[in-house]
């Protein structure tokens, strides 16, 4: 058997964290069995499907790593199957006409409200006549179709996530809509009865998918069993829940997969840190590993029942990983559009080979690529703007005395290097018998206005390069 399993996001909106995760978890599944991986958009909510959302849901993918071997399938474009479907159903007397109005509908909610039952339909149109039929046409009313769900039918499955399953047929609400009716008759299908539609169609042999569908999977079973299919295996994965143990919303800060481009993480760890919300691999020391490595050691024998809290801490620490591993020419190419959109010029001396010396200087300190606009501020603007704590050291008694014997000692030389550097320190700390602390600390004030930073020399020579030293030097002394 071919391993099949599909990600069937709804283009309603962005693409997010949990169809993310959910999409992370069915490619490595079927990466680790040699399967094939199926994109289907399920767009049959014309009012709010998006062009827009589509495109956003096929780029989020993309740049996540998780390429699709088939597809992407529409089900708008599929709308005869899901009514040759329905009609089969209603030629074997599995689904009927329901005339039943929204006003009937609320009257019985209501009803059922009052006697503390469940709201569920009471399957009154189940066995009309054709007299019956006629008259509530005749009447204008229009119907949906609905198939039949017997209230004593146990059904069960084995979840490879959760084990054993069971549920009775009681509580699914009674007989539930499969399609609503349109001027040619049999129209829209609703999304239980379409997506079995389409695994079957497809020759889905695995549904993965999140918990919150869970009580989608017994109506489906009974309309796979109903259709004479193959039923697919199915695995809920854990919800992906906030720190409070509530599930995750856009207003815990999360909203679509490119806001964490926004926010500056890498796709790398962003997959890699998905795959560990709700799974753990085998060697729990391990962390960091490629959706490939991930694909070897994947099982749902490794997935949690419980929900996966997202920890903000974690993720950055996941991206500091990757930053510092990365190679200096990608992450230059990743950090110039922060950089431009951040109003940065590439002029001045700001070459290629200039901007990968900075990176070299910054990398160590970043966590979030987007770190690297504020770090690098001072190496793309004129002059620095002092913080109290540089000010205060620039008033300290000798800080005057040292800068100027830096520019003097500057003055000498025509190329600066690291080496030349340490000498012109160990110079002017002889010379103006000051301490090396003192020198040290100006210089870092006046070159950066700050107390703290990346390393000192190195800032020093980028910062010459380009000409804007010894003019900090010389606003400094004052």
């Amino acid at each position: 058997m071919t391993v099949r399993v599909r990600i069937a996001p709804s283009p309603t909106g962005n693409l997010h964290i949990g169809t993310a995760r959910t999409a992370v978890f069915n490619w490595l599944f079927a990466r680790h069995h040699g399967g094939q991986f199926i994109l289907r958009i399920e767009d049959t909510d014309q009012e709010r499907s998006r062009p827009e959302y589509t495109e956003n849901i096929f780029q989020g993918l993309r740049w996540l790593g998780l390429n699709w071997d088939e597809g992407p399938f529409f089900q708008t474009k599929r709308l005869e199957l899901y009514r040759e479907a329905v009609q089969t159903l209603l030629d074997q007397g599995l689904a009927y006409r329901c005339y039943t109005t929204s006003e009937e509908l609320d009257a019985l909610r209501v009803a059922q409200k009052a006697r503390s039952e469940a709201p569920r339909y009471d399957n009154r149109h189940r066995n009309l006549t054709p007299e019956q039929e006629a008259a509530y046409k005749a009447e204008g009313r229009t119907f949906v179709i609905r198939f039949r769900i017997e209230d004593d039918r146990e059904i069960v499955w084995n979840d490879l996530v959760r084990g054993h399953m069971s549920w009775q047929g009681s509580d699914l609400g009674g007989d539930m809509v499969i399609a609503r009716a349109s001027a040619e008759g049999i129209g829209q299908p609703l999304y239980n009865f379409a997506v079995v539609v389409d695994d079957m169609d497809m020759q889905i042999t695995h549904v993965i998918r999140g918990e919150d569908h869970i009580a989608n999977t017994p109506k489906q079973i009974l309309l796979y069993e109903a259709m004479k299919a193959k039923i697919p295996e199915f695995a809920h994965a854990p919800l992906i829940l906030n720190i409070d143990g509530r599930k995750l919303s856009k207003r815990d800060g999360v909203t679509s997969i490119f806001d964490f481009k926004q926010m500056g993480f890498t796709p790398e760890a962003l997959v890699n840190y998905m795959t560990l919300l709700g799974w753990s691999p085998p060697d729990s020391t391990q962390e960091i590993f490629t959706l490939e490595q991930a694909a070897k050691v994947f099982s749902f024998e490794r997935v949690n029942k419980a929900g996966a809290k997202f920890d903000w801490a974690k993720l950055d620490w996941v991206n500091s990983q990757y930053i510092h591993g990365m190679s200096v020419d990608k992450l230059t190419d990743l950090l110039i559009p922060y950089w431009e959109e951040a109003g940065y010029e590439m002029t001045g001396g700001r070459d290629r080979p200039w901007l990968e010396q900075l990176v070299v200087l910054i990398q160590p300190s970043l966590t979030r690529l987007v770190d690297g606009v504020g770090i690098s501020q001072l190496f793309f603007t004129e002059t620095v703007e002092y913080s109290d704590e540089a000010s205060t050291q620039l008033k300290q008694e000798g800080s005057a005395t040292a800068l100027k014997g830096i520019i003097s000692a500057m003055d000498t030389t025509s190329q600066l290097s690291e080496s030349i550097l340490q000498d012109i320190i160990k110079q002017v700390v002889k010379e103006q018998n000051v301490k090396k602390g003192l020198l040290m600390r100006s210089l870092r004030a006046a070159l950066t206005g700050e107390m703290h930073g990346p390393d000192l020399i190195q800032s020093w020579l980028l910062l010459n390069q380009i000409g804007l030293d010894k003019p900090r030097l010389t606003k400094a002394i004052g």
